[in-house]
């Protein structure tokens, strides 16, 4: 279920990196990020139902709901026209968890990969925070760029090595995901460098229009 649900991670997270560069309107977002929240909720419920009390299956499945909330708050705050303050503390909490998650993958599961997955998920979250919580629009289009390259390296194509049992584990992809993680960030600087028309204060990014 896991492998499944980090497909479509991927797929809101290249929808909403889009949105970020002004190239998806908020509104055309939305629909989106309701599907991948609701299912990022319920299913995660389900398993925790299911799993009799295995601390493995509830460990694996209560990282799950960061995202559905994550997604569904994205989707409140553009169909009401709410301001992104709260989504951006609430963004800071899943980045600190995301660094408990990512520290638990080396250590106790014993997946050094993934826990830079969940690295990186903390940097793009706290990117969120400072975007949308600090009100730092100049990092706007560097947050989209890094949203949309996540949602390509570390949900799509992360899913489909899972679910072609191609997935690669060890301390040497750890490493080769780090570096990959670190060009790919600053690449994201690079790319979505500020200009004098796209900095604006007034501007809200979650109900941006092309």
């Amino acid at each position: 279920m896991g492998s499944v649900g980090l497909l479509y991670v991927g797929a809101v997270l290249i929808i909403n990196g889009l949105m970020l560069l002004d190239v998806v309107p908020g509104k055309a977002a939305a629909a989106m990020n309701l599907f991948v929240g609701a299912m990022q909720v319920v299913f995660p419920t389900i398993i925790l139902a299911q799993s009799e009390g295995d601390p493995e299956i509830i460990l694996g499945a209560s990282g799950l709901f960061l995202f559905g909330f994550t997604y569904l708050y994205v989707a409140w705050n553009v169909l009401t026209d709410a301001p992104g303050e709260g989504l951006g503390w609430f963004s800071l909490f899943v980045a600190a968890c995301a660094v408990v998650y990512g520290t638990l993958n080396f250590t106790l599961v014993d997946d050094p990969l993934f826990g830079v997955i969940w690295f990186s998920w903390a940097v793009l979250w706290f990117m969120f925070f400072v975007l949308l919580g600090l009100g730092k629009v100049s990092i706007q289009r560097r947050t989209g760029w890094f949203t949309l390259f996540l949602g390509i390296f570390t949900g799509a194509v992360t899913s489909f090595l899972l679910l072609t049992q191609n997935y690669p584990t060890g301390d040497g992809a750890a490493l080769i995901g780090a570096a990959l993680a670190v060009v790919l960030f600053l690449l994201a600087w690079l790319l979505g460098a500020p200009n004098r028309v796209s900095v604006s204060r007034d501007k809200d990014p979650l109900n941006a229009s092309p």
